[in-house]
Order: C-alpha cells, then sequence, then structure tokens
C-alpha cells in the first residue's frame, strides 16, 4: 500500500542533513526529469522566478532558496511540507513502519517517499518553466512509473489534487481516489474545499498506522469507519463525509 499526499506551498526551512541527492530518491527512473526540472529552476535570477512562478516580492526568499537547490540542507519530505494537512497528519509522531507507507507529490520532485530527503523550494504543479508547463516536462515518466507499481500489485492511494494528477495519473484501472464532501441542510452534498487537506490528513495517518496494510478499496473503507469516520464507496474512490 501507497499512500500518495499532496504537497504543500507552504515549507519548512533549512535541514539537518546533506546537499539533495537525486539517487538516493525513489523511483530513480524519474532522476532525469527531476535533473532537468531542478537545473530550470535553480538557473532564474530570484527576480525573473518571482515573475515566472507568479509570485510577490513577499516571496523572494523562496524564490532564492531555489538557486540553492543542489547545495542548500535536506530535510525528510514528510517534515519539509507543512500546512493543514500535514498539522493532521502529524508526521513527527509517525513510526517509520508508518512513514514508509506514504509518498509526497511534487513538480519538482513527481513522486518522493517520506522519508526521502529534499531541499526548501518553491514550484508548483501550476507553474511553467522555459515556456512549458509542468505536465509538459513530466511527459510519460512519471505515469509510468505510477502504473508499473500498480500493475505490480500495489495498492496506490492517491489523495492528490487534480492539478498533480495531471502530471502522471495512474494508468490502467487506475487508483484509490478520495473526495471529502459535508452535508448541506437541505441533505444535499457539496465537495469541500480548503478542510479536505485536514480530512485526507486524518485518513493518511489512519491508514498509515493500520497493523495491516490495505489491499482494497473495501481495507481502506473499513479501517476508515473503525476510526469513526464516515465514509462511501463509489467504484475506486472513496468518498468521506463530514
Amino acid at each position: 500500500m501507497l499512500i500518495i499526499l499532496p504537497p504543500s506551498e507552504t515549507k519548512a526551512h533549512g535541514g539537518t542533513q546533506g546537499p539533495l541527492d537525486l539517487g538516493s530518491l525513489m523511483f530513480p527512473e524519474l532522476n532525469p526529469t527531476r535533473e532537468g526540472i531542478g537545473k530550470l529552476l535553480a538557473a532564474l535570477d530570484p527576480e525573473e522566478a518571482l515573475g515566472v512562478l507568479k509570485l510577490s516580492q513577499k516571496h523572494r526568499a523562496e524564490v532564492e532558496a531555489n538557486t540553492l537547490l543542489f547545495s542548500s540542507p535536506t530535510l525528510p519530505a514528510v517534515e519539509r511540507y507543512t500546512g493543514v494537512l500535514y498539522d493532521a497528519l502529524a508526521a513527527p509522531t509517525l513510526p517509520d513502519s508508518a512513514r514508509e507507507r506514504l509518498a509526497i507529490s511534487s513538480a519538482l520532485f513527481g513522486v518522493v517517499s517520506a522519508t526521502d530527503l529534499i531541499p526548501h523550494y518553491r514550484l508548483s504543479g501550476t507553474s511553467r518553466l522555459a515556456g512549458a508547463t509542468m505536465k509538459s516536462h513530466w511527459g510519460t515518466a512519471l505515469r509510468n512509473v505510477l502504473t508499473q507499481l500498480r500493475e505490480s500489485g500495489e495498492l496506490i492511494i492517491d489523495m492528490r489534487s487534480g492539478a498533480y494528477q495531471n502530471l502522471g495519473k495512474v494508468g490502467g484501472p487506475g487508483a484509490i481516489t478520495v473526495r471529502v464532501e459535508c452535508v448541506l441542510p437541505d441533505g444535499s452534498r457539496k465537495v469541500v474545499s480548503h478542510f479536505n487537506k485536514s480530512y485526507k490528513g486524518q485518513l493518511a495517518r489512519v491508514l498509515a498506522l493500520t497493523p495491516q496494510p490495505a489491499a482494497s478499496i473495501a481495507d481502506v473503507a473499513t479501517c476508515a469507519e473503525a476510526a469513526q469516520m464516515r465514509v462511501e464507496v463509489r467504484g475506486q474512490e472513496l468518498v468521506l463525509v463530514v
């Protein structure tokens, strides 16, 4: 079982480990693309980068960090990303066995494991580099490795947002996806937007900590219900009802 989380625009600064080592990352087949995107990103002058990445001057320190992409200190990916989902996940309290079930999507790295060591950077799935979308930069590379993983029998629980799924969807029958809906006073449903990240973080934590990894969407639903979550199964989509 591999749970793929969305990244976060907000990230912890600094690091406790040495510089980026592409060879140590999950899915080494992605390294040519990672290196190509990384070099384009690091080569951007900070002033130019603000325009390319559509950021204001208050983010200047982040685009300056991009220029040090290959030399700055690193942190485990699950500690690098911050925000609502990662608060709910409470990664610092997860044992290594739970972290091994987690991966994180990224415009720069495609997908990395929770324990992969990555630097601080700023790049979004909707960004453009050298005039091309991130989807164009990734081509079929990410799709191929995720599809091969699924075909090997691994259950993939894909919690990525649409922008990151578009960088490389799982081919074939696909992965389990997660949707969060709230019930309105009239009984109708509405997709939860911002706080869906918190619910996904909670579900990811439950699944990462379960003694036996889920092998099907029925198993995922059972784990969620055991944690007092209300869920519905719609094909290969798990709906959290809040």
